[in-house]
């Protein structure tokens, strides 16, 4: 008998490479949750695969209704509010959405008795925020510093994860992903955002001038297809109550990934760096120390930073 998962967020960014890869192991009846009823083409291969049902995680009966339908035996909870960018736009909506989704599906799953369950909440290395030099690479001791409205949200969720856990026994299993990147990412992420301008740059569609903002920070990048067999690997092997970083423990800074992007192009494009774009308390750098999670799991990242920039913008070649 297969197990059933649950996957919050299913037709979104990360959420649509997972359902990919559990679809392939065929392991798995497989449910995901979408916030649209039509917005299916980033899972459109595989429609007929997986059972999407439409719902809002911000309303406790609807979240209720679906567990005790769906009784989960995994659930990979990817649903939320994804940008520190837009989080400075809109704040409360962020830390409101992130927390009330996650609290609800918590209690539906106490409220279920489905102690059993395995539950993967996806916190973000983003709560680490402003990280000293001498404390790189970051472990799960480093002290949190965060810098966005969005990181706040994500300590919530990560600590109501361990809550959950002391107060009532879930099997919650967290993760702190360092930034990951690949196509269908949506653009107010660096990577998507430069290969989108690039892309209508080369159609003619904008003038061969790109408007950057801080190119100084450095980021630890995965591939969003690595990342996510990172998440199959660890809500099987995790320990419930425990949390672990998963980065590829390289970093990467921002001129330098525009650089490669550049390279690919077809024509030449002037950058024009605009203090308008720069994000208010960026941090100089995130790195992730890796090592407890691969000394659990065994993995590591297989797709090169190059791969991930060039079908980055092939994606978005086909798309503007």
């Amino acid at each position: 008998m297969r197990n059933k998962v649950l996957i919050t967020g299913a037709t979104g960014f990360a959420g649509s490479y997972l359902v990919e890869y559990l679809v392939k192991t065929k392991k798995y009846e497989i449910t995901g949750t979408s916030f649209s009823a039509s917005d299916f083409r980033n899972i459109q291969e595989i429609r007929n695969d997986i059972n999407i049902i439409k719902i809002d995680l911000s309303k406790s009966s609807e979240v209720k209704e679906l567990i005790d339908k769906v009784r989960p035996d995994l659930i990979f909870h990817l649903a939320a509010l994804t940008s520190p960018a837009d989080s400075f736009k809109n704040p409360a909506e962020t830390i409101t959405n992130n927390i009330t989704a996650q609290v609800n599906l918590f209690e539906s799953v106490r409220q279920a008795k489905l102690t059993g369950t395995r539950i993967l909440v996806t916190s973000s290395a983003d709560i680490y925020g402003r990280v000293a030099k001498e404390d790189l690479p970051i472990d799960e001791e480093t002290k949190f510093m965060p810098g966005s409205p969005y990181s706040v949200s994500k300590i919530a969720q990560d600590y109501l994860g361990l809550q959950y856990f002391l107060s009532y026994n879930l099997k919650i299993i967290r993760v702190r992903p360092f930034n990951h990147s690949g196509p269908r990412q949506a653009p107010n992420f660096v990577i998507p955002s430069f290969a989108k301008k690039i892309a209508e740059i080369e159609k003619g569609k904008k003038e061969p001038i790109l408007n950057v903002g801080n190119l100084d920070t450095k980021r630890d990048f995965t591939d969003v297809r690595d990342m996510v067999y990172a998440y199959a690997l660890i809500i099987e092997k995790g320990e419930p109550g425990d949390v672990y970083n998963i980065g590829s423990g390289v970093s990467h800074k921002i001129s330098d990934i525009l650089n490669k992007l550049l390279s690919f192009s077809k024509i030449k494009i002037e950058v024009k760096q605009d203090s308008v774009l720069f994000r208010p308390g960026d941090e100089p750098e995130l790195l992730c120390d890796n090592r407890k999670f691969r000394a659990l799991t065994g993995w590591v990242p297989k797709i090169s930073i190059e791969r991930t920039l060039e079908d980055t913008l092939d994606y978005w070649r086909n798309i503007v």
